[in-house]
């Protein structure tokens, strides 16, 4: 009986190639629509404005949508660059990233087909943060501060959100520092306390950090400079292609986490999740990062963060810029973005079934008097 199952099924097999039907051992990867998947999920809990990574997470809110039995492993990454690799690598399936990596991601074809699939969200200070020594003097003005800047040495991580703004700062602006380097927040840190740095340009929530231990002052934003930021969710084509139902249900899962976001009264809870999956960050820090209210004198502004969900004009516009600027520093091959590298239909689609339109929410500054241990 087993023998003649066997074979009833490699006659089957045998008639779907040959009428161009039978799919290859690629296309089968990820499994059929309506059954459990596994899937590795880059995020960075370190970065404030992919938090809605952190609350699918925290709230486990993927379960209510992908098929029973699935598994989801979330694989922290420090920078959007190392998510980038993991998912032309088909070792991450599904990434949250800041808008520099992610576009940069969707440029390697030739390895993986990575598309833009929703926006986490977009600010003016998030990733557009400048923070000086703790000794730097006083500015009245943001042109006051850049012009001390001019001849200083200054850090960011290169091809990150806040290396675009730095250079578009100084390029407006005719700063020209002594040095810029490339160096990672870590690095930054370090070199703030030894007082190797002059200034750096950082993000959130690590700027925040820096400034409660009195390491760094924040002294302006993009909000100074009217240069915003976005965070990007990727997803690999193939798994787009082969699971719909799968993509669907992520999408839903992250309206869910921005709606939560963008609710006030979640701010507490949302702290607790991101203290629980980052290290070294205390939770006002993080509460601070993205719902404190920085004074308007160090960049400070009403809105913390837009939650737009979909490519709406201003989210797509910002994409276009930032890659123009990759296009510029010779990181990516074609100034325009590659057709089809934004893909945000299943976004769209989910919005309307809830009736809902962009933006989906809005992050508004609180008092740090609103701020509970």
């Amino acid at each position: 009986m087993q023998r003649r199952q066997w074979l009833v099924g490699l006659l089957a097999l045998a008639f779907a190639a040959a009428s161009g039907s039978a799919p290859s051992a690629a296309q089968q990867k990820y499994g059929a629509p309506g059954e459990p998947i596994k899937l590795a999920v880059g995020y960075q809990p370190y970065y404030t404005e992919s938090w809605s990574g952190v609350v699918i997470n925290g709230l486990q809110l993927w379960k209510k949508y992908l098929p029973p039995g699935s598994e989801v492993e979330f694989q922290v990454g420090l920078q959007g660059a190392v998510i980038v690799g993991q998912l032309l690598a088909d070792k991450q399936q599904i990434g949250y990233m800041g808008d520099m990596p992610a576009l940069v991601a969707t440029n390697r074809s030739d390895v993986a087909d990575i598309r833009l699939v929703a926006v986490l969200g977009t600010s003016e200070q998030q990733c557009n943060i400048f923070l000086v020594r703790s000794d730097a003097p006083a500015f009245e003005t943001p042109a006051e501060f850049l012009k001390w800047l001019d001849g200083k040495v200054v850090a960011s991580p290169h091809g990150s959100c806040t290396d675009r703004f730095a250079q578009a700062v100084f390029r407006k602006n005719g700063v020209k520092p002594a040095e810029y380097l490339n160096q990672n927040i870590e690095v930054i840190s370090t070199n703030f306390k030894v007082k190797k740095l002059d200034a750096a340009v950082i993000w959130e929530p690590t700027a925040s950090k820096l400034v409660a231990e009195g390491t760094a002052r924040r002294v302006a934003s993009g909000v100074d400079f009217h240069e915003g930021d976005a965070g990007f969710l990727g997803m690999r084509h193939d798994l787009m292609e082969q699971r719909p139902d799968v993509v669907r249900g992520w999408l839903e899962a992250e309206l869910d986490a921005q709606i939560f976001l963008a609710d006030p009264r979640n701010a507490d809870a949302v702290a607790k999740m991101a203290e629980a999956q980052t290290t070294g960050m205390s939770k006002k820090t993080l509460w601070m990062s993205l719902y404190g209210d920085y004074a308007r004198d160090s960049g400070g502004d009403a809105i913390k963060e837009s939650l737009p969900f979909i490519f709406a004009p201003a989210a797509l516009q910002l994409a276009q810029n930032a890659h123009q600027f990759l296009f510029e520093m010779k990181r990516v091959s074609t100034g325009p973005i590659r057709t089809g590298a934004i893909d945000d239909a299943i976004a769209r689609q989910v919005l309307a079934d809830r009736h809902m339109e962009s933006p989906v929410g809005v992050v508004k500054a609180l008092p740090e008097s609103d701020y509970r241990e």
